[in-house]
């Protein structure tokens, strides 16, 4: 497996998981694919802003404790973002509120973006920045993900140039579909799309692919796309085909699905 340097920019958070759970853990689509790559053997880079407070203290040692290097972890004044979840009786989690705490309004520095410039490929979570990142990464040169279907602001969510544009469309085909369509059209050069208990699909308008899922009691979700584009970049970037990074994306949400939370860790009372 070829050691490649990962970066990954955008946000985090606390999940504090309602009775009957009853639990908090430092989650966050970016801080979750940070943690999975290093899990997976490659170097990998959090971006990306906490509070100085016990939460923000907490989600560094966490990212250290995982082998994820924080040299470019911002710690600002004021409160660590946190997201309250509950769940159905299937296991599925429902985000009951989100409070976006110092991610709201962080950007890289130029420190931080020279950096961006040296790693082998970027992926962007949840970001409020108008497309900032992605313009200036891919401008460097370097190859881009972004998960689109984690930001909810049309002034954040274009997808031209980006190597790579993940989204989710629930088991709703047609949508995907027309979702993969969208990406390539509007510029991106893969577009790769979860389908929930569906699996996933990927096109670059040329190959296309599909899978299923892979088996697995449920515990929790939370976490899972995050898993999977992990999974995927890990056998992607390297040079895998498009259905051996679905499987190795499929592979990994699947783990994650086994415990609570988007990466095992020690959990707090709420």
């Amino acid at each position: 497996m070829s050691r490649l340097r990962f970066a990954v920019v955008g946000d985090n958070c606390v999940d504090r998981f309602q009775p009957p759970v009853g639990q908090s853990l430092i989650g966050g689509n970016a801080i979750n694919v940070a943690v999975q790559l290093a899990a997976l053997g490659h170097e990998a880079w959090y971006f990306g802003a906490v509070g100085r407070d016990t939460d923000g203290e907490r989600t560094r040692g966490l990212l250290v404790a995982n082998g994820v290097r924080v040299e470019h972890l911002q710690m600002r004044p004021g409160e660590t973002a946190y997201t309250i979840i509950e769940h159905t009786k299937t296991g599925d989690r429902i985000f009951a509120f989100e409070e976006f705490g110092v991610c709201r309004d962080y950007l890289p520095s130029e420190r931080d973006f020279t950096a961006l410039a040296g790693m082998d490929h970027v992926h962007i979570g949840w970001i409020a920045d108008g497309g900032l990142v992605r313009r200036r990464v891919t401008g460097s040169g370097v190859s881009v993900s972004q998960d689109v279907s984690v930001n909810n602001d049309a002034a954040h969510l274009g997808v031209d140039k980006l190597h790579i544009a993940f989204g989710s469309a629930g088991e709703d085909h047609e949508r995907a579909g027309r979702m993969m369509e969208g990406f390539l059209a509007d510029g991106a050069k893969l577009a790769v799309v979860t389908l929930g208990g569906d699996g996933s699909a990927a096109t670059d308008g040329k190959d296309h692919a599909e899978t299923g899922i892979t088996p697995v009691d449920v515990i929790d979700t939370t976490g899972a796309g995050d898993s999977f584009i992990a999974g995927f970049l890990h056998a992607y970037v390297p040079g895998g085909s498009l259905e051996e990074s679905l499987i190795s994306g499929r592979d990994c949400a699947a783990r994650t699905c086994g415990h609570v939370g988007g990466f095992p860790q020690e959990p707090q009372p709420l």
